[in-house]
């Protein structure tokens, strides 16, 4: 059975959290203490100040916690997990997990993290609920709340915007005019995951240079890039996490291709457990090609049909009676630029002939589809992202 832990995030912290466990790892407990210049048990259990909700606290005390979980968890055991992953701030727990750093260097990561966020002001932050993701940023088109941007994309049908705090408070009548079932605004100053924390990104990026990461022995899936982290990219992912958006949608869309059947969560709450479970029952998995060709390659099919000969010559095998496959044709550049497992497309003419049904079918089977769009330019685009995703970049291919 294939197995993922994950880590939750900022939001799951609850007074008496860790409880039982500081006692039972003194040695760590201690060395967050000499890093924080507080005591984290204290915090955690009593939190005499009433801060525990404030993000330069919140932050480093859920990281502890998660971690002492997880050694709890493993302790004596020789079994690991075959992915880890992680919410926003729990993203630092899976690579801890995983062998990026030791504890404390990642303490001192996310109380860097936290304190250079909690100085994060004037903005804002709401939970949308009832509305896909096409229709939330429809909505922010067509009504001029350009200063909007997506933080976390949840679930299908829960995603979390970011902005301004006057532009998030006007926002929350008109997405409940729009549909929504909820409109929740959250307890935080900052937009956080959103392009106004490109100032904390930049410090944060500074402070990332004087540390080295080590070889993950687990896969962890990025937030920002709903992928495997590579050791090379560990420092810009961290940084890129501040103000970009958390696809954690599709990164478990990604572990369910990839045939994932159990996620774990390791924290404290059932936040993300809830959250996978409405991801697996509304949204399929994303099935993708992860053969990769050089990126500044131009003539990946014709390569393609190159390897295939030369295999082909290698059997002992005539080129002539080369067997053609459905993963053989067309562009590999093609797949990956559009995250979709064959060059296929499948859609209608004018007026439209295809069904909603075949669309969604299409991109769950790792294709793409699309409706007949005459005279329904904007109906077209929507449809079309759903099963486009966004490229690392953030550049929609459309």
């Amino acid at each position: 059975m294939i197995r993922v832990f994950v880590f939750p995030g900022q939001g799951s912290q609850k007074k008496g959290m860790g409880e039982n466990l500081f006692d039972l790892f003194p040695e760590i407990t201690n060395k967050a203490d000499n890093i924080l210049d507080y005591s984290i048990k204290e915090l955690c259990l009593e939190d005499p100040q009433n801060v525990l909700n404030q993000t330069q606290y919140t932050q480093p005390a859920l990281y502890i916690v998660n971690a002492l979980m997880y050694f709890k968890k493993v302790e004596g055991s020789s079994e690991k997990p075959d992915y880890m992953a992680g919410h926003s701030l729990g993203e630092y727990s899976a690579l801890l997990a995983a062998g990026a750093f030791d504890f404390e260097t990642g303490l001192r990561l996310v109380q860097k993290r936290g304190e250079i966020m909690s100085r994060a002001t004037g903005g804002g932050m709401a939970a949308v609920i009832g509305l896909n993701r096409e229709k939330i940023r429809e909505v922010l088109e067509e009504k001029g709340l350009e200063g909007i941007d997506i933080a976390n994309y949840n679930s299908p049908f829960q995603t979390v915007i970011s902005g301004p705090k006057e532009d998030i408070e006007q926002a929350k009548g008109i997405f409940e005019k729009a549909g929504a079932k909820l409109y929740i605004p959250l307890k935080v100053s900052g937009a956080f995951h959103s392009r106004y924390m490109e100032d904390a990104k930049t410090e944060f990026e500074q402070f990332l240079e004087d540390f080295e990461f080590s070889e993950l022995s687990i896969p962890v899936i990025s937030n920002v890039e709903a992928r495997p982290y590579k050791r090379e990219k560990i420092k810009q992912l961290l940084a890129d996490q501040i103000n970009h958006s958390v696809k954690w949608t599709e990164g478990i869309r990604y572990l369910m291709g990839k045939g994932v059947e159990e996620f774990e969560e390791i924290g404290p709450g059932r936040v993300l457990t809830g959250l996978i479970q409405k991801i697996q029952k509304e949204a399929g998995p994303l099935i993708i090609s992860e053969t990769v060709d050089p990126p500044d390659s131009k003539k990946a099919g014709q390569r393609d049909m190159q390897r295939n000969m030369k295999e082909a010559e290698t059997n002992g095998k005539n080129n002539t009676d080369l067997k053609i496959t459905a993963s053989s044709l067309g562009s590999k550049e093609f797949r990956e630029d559009f995250n979709i497992k064959y060059a296929y497309i499948a859609g209608s003419m004018y007026k439209g002939i295809s069904s909603k049904e075949l669309v969604v079918k299409m991109g769950e089977a790792g294709l793409i589809g699309f409706l007949g769009a005459g005279g329904q330019l904007m109906l077209f685009h929507a449809l079309l992202e759903v099963h486009i995703m966004d490229r690392a970049d953030g550049i929609p291919r459309i």
